[in-house]
């Protein structure tokens, strides 16, 4: 499988931290963050202070990049984590955080958000021990996520692992076998989220 490795780094750029939409390419020298000093264009001298809503924005424009929703699906997570209880912001990370793609990725079953939804997609992941298609599906607590049991899944999956060197937060485990296996041993909380992240200008955002 070609390994796809998602969005352009101009993004990590504009939006002032690396956001590793692009897997080990935001480790290595060729990052554009590391390669240039500024935002890109050219008028960058021109730019004048960010307003309030401005920042609040690029706060909440960082979390969508990051997790890889687009605009609707971010206003469906954060409706239900207003419906729930506990801080709005906090609800609202984890709730990105249980999504399967980004379990696959930080399992590190790809080495990009973007490839794990490519895996994901093409039926190499199963959850609890059926195929899902769906990247946005939620996992719960003791859920097993487990590579397809045949050669191209596994090969994609054992590439992705050899490239990728973050560690694998406490609330995942994964199995030792020839079948790469991973298991939510509970759901995640705020503090397993890996993007520094002001969720109070989220709220005050989206409450408007």
């Amino acid at each position: 499988m070609a390994r796809y490795t998602g969005p352009v780094c101009r993004l990590c750029r504009r939006d002032g931290m690396k956001l590793f939409l692009k897997g080990i390419r935001c480790d290595s020298a060729k990052c554009a963050f590391e390669r240039r000093e500024g935002p890109p264009g050219q008028q960058q001298s021109r730019r004048g202070k960010m307003t309030d809503y401005g920042q609040q924005l690029r706060e909440k424009q960082k979390v969508k990049h990051y997790y890889g929703v687009l605009e609707k699906q971010f206003r469906l997570y954060f409706q239900k984590a207003e419906r729930s209880k506990g801080a709005t912001g906090d609800v609202l990370m984890t709730l990105l955080e249980r999504r399967l793609d980004n379990v696959v990725h930080r399992l590190g079953f790809g080495v990009s958000r973007s490839q794990a939804r490519q895996l994901i997609h093409h039926g190499h992941i199963t959850l609890n021990g059926r195929k899902c298609t769906i990247p946005s599906a939620l996992v719960r607590a003791g859920d097993v996520v487990r590579v397809k049991n045949r050669a191209v899944s596994l090969d994609a999956v054992r590439a992705a692992q050899s490239e990728n060197q973050k560690s694998i937060p406490d609330y995942l485990a994964v199995t030792e076998s020839q079948v790469p296996e991973g298991i939510v041993g509970r759901l995640p909380s705020s503090e397993d989220v890996s993007l520094p992240i002001d969720t109070q200008l989220i709220v005050e955002l989206c409450s408007r």
